[in-house]
């Protein structure tokens, strides 16, 4: 079975450049990678994106899927998440929200609130402190996961 992952567009000439910025050739496979990557709301895993370029582009490699998510990283399009008991997930919203984790599923769901923007901003512009990166996240049952458990109703 086979899920989309793109819920956000993101247009090729920027991946282009931010590729070229970085001094990589922007090949079809990059590309699509980093279409995945930033378009998705899933918090996919590298083996998600590789699997999902893979139809697309058979050749393509997990080392080229790395080294691009590495490439986001870097210019910090994306940040790297990781779980207690999951695989490393990846990001596409670097603006600081919270992560809602469920520990059943392991689906991941971005909260963004003004409260928590406020925070992170309250917190940093007194010391001055220039803000590249920021984690919240908060761990529990999705109510999918606790309807089928039987505990809401």
């Amino acid at each position: 079975m086979s899920v989309t992952l793109i819920a956000r567009p993101v247009s090729d000439s920027f991946i282009i450049n931010a590729l070229r910025e970085k001094g990589y050739k922007a090949t079809s496979q990059r590309i699509a990678i980093c279409r995945l990557a930033l378009s998705s709301r899933e918090h996919p895993t590298a083996q998600r994106i590789y699997t999902e370029v893979k139809r697309l582009h058979p050749t393509v490699s997990v080392a080229t899927v790395y080294k691009t998510l590495q490439v986001l990283k870097e210019i910090r399009l994306v940040q790297e998440l990781t779980f207690p008991q999951s695989e490393t997930r990846f990001d596409s919203n670097v603006s600081p929200h919270v992560n809602v984790l469920c520990l059943q599923c392991g689906s991941v769901s971005d909260v963004n609130d003004q409260v928590i923007r406020n925070v992170v901003s309250r917190a940093t512009s007194r010391i001055k402190f220039t803000v590249t990166g920021q984690r919240f996240d908060v761990y529990g049952v999705c109510e999918k996961c606790a309807r089928s458990k039987g505990t809401i109703r």
